[in-house]
This record gives C-alpha cells, sequence and structure tokens, in this order.
C-alpha cells in the first residue's frame, strides 16, 4: 500500500528561512507531533551551503566576496562538500522517519539517487551514478545533488536537480569537492526543448520518480505545519 507524501511547495524562498522550516518539522516528528511524511520543494536566491565534510579549497572565493555578489554562505548539518544553490534549480527536502522504510542510510541515499534517475529518464534523459561518488550524472556530467542528515532516523536537507540554472555560478566553488567536475542542467541537455515548460516538467517528474521508488502517492499541501 502506498504511503502518502505531503507536497508543500514553497516558490522561491530564502535558503535560511527553509533551513528552519526543515528543522522544525524533523523535531516536530522526533517528537511525536507529526506522523507525515513531508516534502518540500523550493528554488532558492543564489547560495553557497558548506556541509560538514567541506575542505577550504572547495571555496577559492572567501565567503565576504561571495557575499559581495549577492551569494549567500551557509554552514549546515548535511553531508557533503560544498555546493551551489540558486533560480532554477528543483530543491527537495524529504523529511521522512526512516524507521517507517528502512534503517539504513545508504539505503536511503541509493534510493534518493534512484528517484532522480527516473526522473530524468521520465524527461528523455539518461542518467547514472558514479562508483564512490553521490549524486547523478549525464555521462561525465553532474547533474543532480544530494546531501542528508538524520537525526533518531528522521531525514531532513536532500536534493538539487538543476533544471535551468545558470552553471556559471559552479565556476565560483569547486561542487561537491571534485576537482574538475563539469556541471550541467535539464535544460542544456534538452537544448530543442520548451524552455520555459521545463520547471513544470521536471517538478512533475520527480514527483513521479520519488513515488515509483519510494511508493508515494503525493498530496499537495499549502502548509505543514498545522
Amino acid at each position: 500500500m502506498s504511503r502518502s507524501l505531503l507536497v508543500h511547495d514553497l516558490g522561491r524562498a530564502p535558503y535560511a528561512e527553509v533551513l528552519e522550516l526543515q528543522r522544525t518539522l524533523c523535531r516536530r516528528r522526533m517528537e511525536g507531533k507529526s506522523r507525515d511524511d513531508v516534502l518540500l520543494l523550493v528554488e532558492h536566491e543564489p547560495v553557497v551551503t558548506l556541509g560538514r565534510g567541506a575542505r577550504t579549497q572547495s571555496m577559492p572565493l572567501p565567503a565576504a566576496e561571495l557575499e559581495r555578489r549577492g551569494i549567500g554562505v551557509h554552514e549546515v548539518e548535511r553531508g557533503g562538500d560544498v555546493t551551489f544553490h540558486g533560480p532554477g534549480q528543483l530543491v527537495g527536502y524529504p523529511i521522512l522517519d526512516l524507521r517507517e522504510h528502512r534503517e539504513d542510510l545508504h539505503w536511503y541515499l541509493r534510493s534518493l539517487e534512484a528517484a532522480m534517475v527516473e526522473s530524468l529518464t521520465i524527461l528523455g534523459l539518461v542518467g547514472a551514478c558514479r562508483p564512490g561518488l553521490t549524486g547523478v550524472w549525464i555521462g561525465d556530467r553532474k547533474i543532480a545533488s544530494i546531501g542528508i542528515h538524520v537525526k533518531q532516523w528522521i531525514t531532513y536537507h536532500g536534493f538539487a536537480l538543476n533544471v535551468t540554472t545558470d552553471l556559471s555560478y559552479f565556476e565560483l566553488i569547486i561542487p561537491c569537492g571534485i576537482p574538475g567536475v563539469v556541471m550541467t542542467s535539464v535544460a542544456s541537455e534538452l537544448p530543442g526543448s520548451d524552455q520555459a515548460r521545463l520547471p513544470h516538467e521536471a517538478r512533475n517528474a520527480v514527483l513521479e520518480g520519488l513515488s515509483t521508488v519510494f511508493d508515494f502517492q503525493p498530496t499537495e499541501v499549502d502548509s505543514v505545519l498545522t
């Protein structure tokens, strides 16, 4: 039997605000105040985030210089190195209780990757994982990044799929700490497509991909703090 997934689309929202919402939802789930699996979908203003594995060399420019250019900088609790979020990127934050799915972080990471690969297939692209690396690639180009945090088996943080993202922002960092990595987007891989429709199509594809891999039944909601 499919599990219900409450999908709350935040539109474009500041990173810090959404991070605090994730933490609140995680805390409510830990305290038993909510039993719902939740997915936050959002597009952020330009921001660089540093995960627990962030290395100095992954951010060649100092935080002050990035902020001078209008790019926020946040150190966060997710795993992984340095990444970028910004307009044209579909970011998803699943807040799930893995005790009701599978108490296995490796399984959860691989399942998120599988959901992204399935989403790309729906869009007409061939995505794949690479041994020893987290995320999803098209050939040698990275299109989706994944970084999670789990507290008492409750997940937050999540995935970021480049849809119509301005890829030049990634040149300011060493994405995911992988020297020489080339970032790509759905728009770059499908140059003949209707670019105006891609965000909507990508959103639908991601929901379908997550539903297939996790056996979810998505339900759109206006609030997840009721």
